[in-house]
């Protein structure tokens, strides 16, 4: 399986606070893989995740995204992929379909190419004619499937996505979940998600990687990583893990 994101100690150190905001970061994320990079607050996670998005500029370090250094060939990266962070929003006064139209256009310039991504979108998103309403009443659950849907329209290599379900109740997250597993089966699609939901975290990865004090502690898959540390979940994992690195 050959990786679509390849992370090669990636540092950034914010010079007011003369410290690294993360520190050596490297993993990598394969074709249709979903990799989880979960931490604490203030672990280096959000700082790691725009570092990869090319949000901003490393210190040292590089990450390549479909063989694209994100501190060289930033354009090209974005061309890779898609990022859909917590506090994501959409338009209120338009409709559905009108945005789904919208946002096809800053991607595509010709209307076949357009009219392709919006039905992958509707297909995607399930909202059939609840498209034909204005975003302003829809649920907090269908805002999300519609962002969602509008992140992954044009079939990005790597979908980068930030606590994709914070604030939904229990049936829309898990639709929301359904989703992203589908999307990395069957599109192969590769995921990196952050979330402090580890319920969520341990449905959804092939693997995940554990941040502390912006260092990246540990990686590998969840029952490998619940039987080397004699937990019986991922919760007991994180705990173990970040309390391991506290009291160094």
């Amino acid at each position: 399986m050959a990786n679509v994101l390849e992370v090669q100690g990636l540092s950034k150190k914010y010079p007011k606070k003369d410290v690294f905001a993360a520190d050596g970061v490297s993993f990598s994320v394969g074709e249709g893989e979903i990799f989880a990079l979960i931490g604490p607050n203030g672990a280096g996670k959000t700082t790691t995740i725009r570092m990869i998005s090319t949000l901003i500029q490393p210190t040292s370090g590089d990450a390549l995204v479909a063989g694209h250094s994100v501190v060289k060939e930033a354009a090209k990266v974005r061309e890779s992929i898609t990022y859909l962070p917590d506090e994501a929003g959409a338009y209120k006064t338009m409709t559905g379909r009108k945005y789904l139209y919208f946002m096809a256009g800053l991607f595509a310039s010709d209307k076949e190419t357009v009219e392709m991504y919006v039905r992958r979108a509707e297909a995607i998103c399930g909202l059939g004619d609840r498209l034909d309403d204005k975003i302003g009443g829809y649920s907090r659950g269908m805002i999300r499937k519609l962002l969602l849907s509008r992140a992954v329209m044009t079939a990005p290599k790597l979908a980068i996505m930030d606590e994709a379900t914070s604030g939904l109740d229990v049936i829309n997250a898990l639709e929301i979940r359904k989703m992203i597993k589908n999307l990395a089966k069957e599109h192969n699609m590769s995921f990196l998600l952050s979330s402090h939901n580890m319920l969520e975290i341990e449905y959804l990865s092939d693997r995940v990687g554990i941040m502390t004090k912006g260092k990246l502690m540990v990686t590998g898959g969840i029952d490998e990583l619940k039987e080397r540390y004699s937990a019986a979940n991922l919760e007991e994992v994180f705990e173990r893990v970040v309390l391991e690195n506290e009291v160094r």
